[in-house]
């Protein structure tokens, strides 16, 4: 079956890269229409992070159950409902910053159903996506969160200027419905012959034998297959399952401190005006949108040209992503000006979105039968970078804000912007030493 001419794996990499492209928005437009509406209702900094990071909290919770329930269920059907879950509560819930019970409960909301997404679709793409493409469809699908980012920081803020914050809620809840309908419509499960080179490598098929699994093989062929047991202890005592926790740890703080408190800074710290900065505040993210898929596509070609092993290509694009990040992360409160400060951020944030054609995709290199459950594991310690990261950055502004009487100073951001400088050279050696590319888990 083909849409527009499209192999049906080619498909679901599309609509998969449209998820990633939504979710993303509504994060940014929470940001963004939150804030506004906070700053009106005199809200301080350090309840504005209570509030932006609870999303964290239920994002964390449901990671690792959103792995399981993926191999259990399907990440096809586990995909469709997290959308439809969280584009009903977009819906549903007012935007009040004074209303903190509800916002709370539903922020807590949003984040349980979008905690199943990302396992949810490594588990699809696991099942669809050959080995010699799968750099490229996994960065060409987590593109899509810099693209949806880029989008939410162009279009959002005029929105809210022209209808108000709550109208954020409304065109998310929107675009998330319009996305189910199409997944609905055109997401099919993978035969095993979509693909030779898939199909000689095992995929096609479920990767994590469930109980429906001996069934469907004796209907087509008489045979069985044993089910297996996701193993637990091996997975977590796992160096290279580790290596790849710490990364997506610092990936995840750099990316959410900034998508949270970007807004901010240019506002307070540079006295700007997002709604008066143009196309500009979108390159940060576009920047990440172009290097994801960059390093999606220079990894492909290392590993099928034979440059380089897949543990030296991970390595390598893990490493130069972060260390690039780092100096540019580091660099960033010392610009004073609109285009510096873009510079800076667009460097540190492209070249992470390049380095997770290191880290990210090493998920199905090492345990492509449990890639959604190790991208469970290592998602989570990125949601906790998030509740830690988002929260604390508000405690430091409001600290800095006494010091130092406003936030308009270098000296009141430097601390927000080093701690992610610094877990990038960290991140990078433990990456480099403990990672690997080969399939160690059967």
């Amino acid at each position: 079956m083909t849409w527009m001419n499209l192999p049906n794996r080619y498909l679901i990499v599309i609509l998969t890269f449209v998820s990633t492209c939504v979710c993303y928005i509504e994060r940014v437009g929470f940001s963004i229409a939150y804030t506004v509406a906070a700053d009106a209702a005199g809200i301080n900094q350090s309840s504005k992070g209570t509030i932006l990071s609870t999303f964290y909290y239920g994002y964390a919770c449901s990671q690792v159950p959103g792995g399981w329930a993926a191999q259990k269920i399907g990440g096809r059907k586990v995909l469709l409902l997290s959308f439809v879950l969280w584009s009903l509560t977009c819906f549903l819930v007012p935007l009040d910053p004074n209303r903190v019970t509800i916002l709370v409960v539903a922020r807590l909301l949003v984040g349980v159903a979008q905690g199943f997404i990302f396992p949810s679709i490594h588990t699809v793409l696991a099942q669809w996506v050959p080995p010699h493409e799968r750099s490229r469809s996994v960065s060409l699908t987590t593109s899509g969160m810099y693209l949806g980012a880029a989008m939410g920081m162009l279009f959002l803020p005029s929105l809210v200027k022209l209808k108000g914050p709550e109208s954020v809620f409304l065109a998310e809840a929107a675009l998330g419905v319009l996305w189910s309908v199409l997944w609905f419509k055109y997401a099919t499960d993978p035969p095993r012959s979509e693909h030779p080179k898939a199909a000689a490598a095992g995929f096609g098929e479920s990767l994590l034998p469930t109980d429906a699994s001996p069934r469907t093989k004796m209907e087509n062929g008489g045979s069985t297959v044993k089910a297996t047991k996701i193993p637990w202890k091996k997975i977590l005592i796992s160096r290279p399952v580790w290596a790849i926790v710490v990364n997506n740890f610092t990936f995840h703080y750099a990316l959410y401190v900034l998508m949270n408190w970007l807004p901010t800074y240019f506002e307070q710290g540079l006295q700007l005006s997002l709604q008066e900065m143009g196309s500009s505040k979108m390159m940060p993210y576009l920047n990440m949108f172009l290097f994801s898929n960059i390093g999606g596509i220079v990894a492909d070609h290392l590993v099928t040209k034979r440059v380089m092993s897949v543990t030296k290509t991970r390595k390598f694009l893990n490493t130069v992503g972060f260390i690039v990040a780092s100096i540019a992360l580091l660099a960033l409160p010392i610009f004073r000006t609109s285009g510096g400060a873009i510079l800076c951020s667009s460097v540190a944030l492209g070249f992470l979105a390049l380095g997770r054609a290191g880290f990210a995709v090493n998920h199905m290199d090492i345990a492509p039968r449990y890639a959604g459950i190790v991208m469970g594991v290592s998602n989570t310690a990125g949601t906790l970078a998030g509740i830690i990261g988002v929260d604390m950055t508000g405690r430091l502004l409001e600290a800095a804000k006494i010091e130092y009487s406003g936030l308009s100073s270098p000296e009141s951001w430097r601390a927000v912007f080093f701690i992610p400088g610094w877990l990038c050279i960290f991140s990078s050696f433990i990456f480099l030493v403990f990672s690997t590319g080969e399939r160690i888990f059967d």
